[in-house]
């Protein structure tokens, strides 16, 4: 049985959309517990709107502090000692929870994660990952927000716990790895990117295959996408919004007029399918990958699906094991790095 802390405060929809994300993943996994953080009255009067009767594993933990996006991420996790998130966290290292989620406040969930949890054996710093909708699938985008000024050593710890993440849990036998650059000539890049390739070249079984431009980010050219969070923030967001601002376009394009209407009625459900590959949600939430103890941002504006989601993405990470193969093959690399240095 895998035990979950949700953040039941976090998010633009909360607490409605926690609860329902909560109650979904109850009936979509019978291997799932959840431990619901929140003011105790708030979420038992949340659970007696809804008509199904609250699970036996599903329990609550009085957490009446909120975090809000406008604090101090380090200050609020220090002063806040009540609040969701950290009550949540602390659930975490006293081994009451497997792993803790939220979609509240980024920096709080982030800093409190370092903070609260510390990194497992050999990591440097602890990256967000994300899976981003491509033409061809989907592919993991990290670090997307965790490390804004990187070194060339984390961003090479990034490349391998981006492709035991894809390859343990997202069932990609051989990832392939790529660092975003502005071109894909060895020539390109600022110094950062520079240091950071002969790193990833000396790692025969990474699979790196060199740089990736942004343009082809979304046709699906590699597995894995690595970069600094500043670059992947950025990235993540123009993505975020280009994808949101064409799916408008589109569907005012077909209800525009009566031809359009007849035609959007032929290519309905294809259309329907292709604008449901771009959805983001279905693949949860974003882990914050290399603490002691599993650690989940979803996206702030996160419905039902995407917390449902997120739960089982959870119990999936956990059974697999996965932190202590990345604790094993962080080690590896750095000593593989260091005599090939010497």
């Amino acid at each position: 049985m895998v035990r979950i802390a949700l953040d039941v405060l976090g998010g633009d929809n909360a607490p409605a959309s926690n609860i329902d994300g909560a109650l979904d993943a109850l009936k979509r996994s019978s291997d799932v517990e959840l431990m619901l953080f929140g003011p105790e009255a708030l979420i038992k009067e949340e659970l007696s709107k809804r008509s199904e009767a609250p699970s036996e594993r599903l329990s609550i933990v009085d957490a009446p502090e909120f975090i809000s996006q406008e604090e101090h991420p380090v200050e609020a996790i220090t002063t806040k000692k009540e609040s969701s998130i950290v009550k949540g966290l602390m659930a975490v290292k006293a081994g009451e929870a497997d792993a803790f989620l939220s979609a509240g406040s980024s920096g709080a969930v982030l800093a409190g994660g370092q903070l609260k949890l510390g990194r497992i054996k050999g990591v440097l710093r602890p990256p967000l990952a994300t899976v981003i909708p491509t033409a061809s699938g989907f592919s993991l985008l990290l670090d997307c927000g965790a490390n804004v000024d990187a070194r060339p050593e984390w961003i090479c710890q990034f490349a391998r716990m981006g492709e035991i993440y894809s390859r343990k849990l997202l069932g990609i036998e051989r990832p392939s790895v790529k660092l975003v650059n502005i071109g894909t000539e060895d020539e390109k890049g600022n110094a950062l990117i520079k240091a950071v390739r002969p790193m990833l070249e000396k790692l025969p079984d990474l699979g790196y295959q060199g740089y990736i431009e942004s343009r082809d980010i979304p046709k699906g050219a590699a597995d894995v996408i690595v970069t600094d969070a500043w670059t992947g923030n950025a990235m993540l967001k123009l993505y975020e919004g280009t994808a949101g601002t064409l799916v408008k376009l589109i569907k005012s394009a077909i209800t525009s007029d009566l031809k359009s209407k007849l035609g959007a009625l032929l290519i309905k459900d294809r259309l329907k399918d292709t604008l449901k590959s771009f959805d983001a949600s279905r693949y949860g939430g974003a882990p914050l990958l290399g603490l002691r103890g599993l650690v989940v941002k979803c996206h702030g504006n996160a419905g039902k699906t995407e917390i449902s989601n997120a739960i089982l993405q959870c119990e999936t990470f956990i059974k697999a094991g996965i932190n202590e193969e990345l604790s094993q093959a962080l080690l590896r690399d750095n000593e593989l790095l260091k005599q090939q240095d010497g």
